[in-house]
C-alpha cells in the first residue's frame, strides 16, 4: 500500500540531491538534508510496506473436506 509513497519519496530525493544544481539553501532549509530525509523516508515506507503486508497474510493449513 505504502509502496507508490516510499518510491516516490525516494525519487524526490535522489533527484534534489543528485540533479539539482541550483542554490542549495531556499529560505533557510538545506536542500540536501531535506533531500536525505526523503530517502530515508521512502525507505522506511517501502520497508514497513512489506512488513506490515506480512503479518496480515495467514496461512491456513487444514484438510478441506
Amino acid at each position: 500500500m505504502y509502496i507508490g509513497i516510499g518510491i516516490f519519496l525516494l525519487l524526490v530525493g535522489l533527484v534534489i540531491i543528485f540533479a539539482y544544481n541550483g542554490e542549495m539553501m531556499i529560505a533557510g532549509l538545506d536542500l540536501v538534508a531535506i533531500g536525505w530525509i526523503a530517502i530515508g523516508l521512502g525507505v522506511l515506507a517501502i520497508v514497513l510496506s512489506f512488513v506490515m503486508d506480512r503479518r496480515r497474510r495467514t496461512v491456513v493449513r487444514g484438510d478441506r473436506y
